[in-house]
């Protein structure tokens, strides 16, 4: 009686877990499209350059539009810069903003970060005004940079 109790206790946890999950990536904002032959790069600093530890790093965008995050129209998004991370963030969410994750919502196109001695990569994310990654993502190649 106590297994048959325990077994049906652990059936519905498992089934509330999942309408959670389920219910969580429902609530999750829709992926825009994104443009086609959209492309972001970081134009400045180049792949392998030594720097100090105060980088001005500078985005570029091809086929779509940057705009503040507060800009809904199609077509248009704008750049977060990932420092040091190794995969990008999950698509069913919004990116990330902390030390690694870095949020450009004004419609930046470029900063001079801080960067520790040693070999660091950055990479852009570019998003939409709910910080969503487009479907598919417009990433750019992944740089390293050697810092002083």
């Amino acid at each position: 009686m106590r297994t048959i109790a325990l077994l049906t206790l652990a059936t519905l946890f498992a089934a509330g877990a999942a309408s959670a999950q389920d219910a969580a990536k429902a609530a999750a904002p829709a992926r825009a499209k994104a443009p086609p032959h959209a492309t972001v790069t970081i134009l400045e600093p180049k792949n392998g350059a030594h720097v100090g530890q105060d980088v001005l790093v500078k985005f570029g965008a091809k086929n779509i539009s940057v705009a503040p995050a507060t800009e809904t129209a199609p077509g248009t998004g704008h750049h977060h810069l990932l420092i040091d991370v190794k995969e990008l963030p999950p698509l069913d969410a919004p990116i990330p903003n902390d030390a690694t994750h870095k949020h450009y919502g004004k419609g930046q196109t470029q900063d001079t970060i801080h960067l520790e001695p040693g070999d660091h990569t950055l990479q852009l994310d570019f998003a939409d005004a709910a910080h969503m990654q487009f479907n598919p993502p417009i990433v750019s190649k992944k740089i390293t940079v050697h810092v002083k």
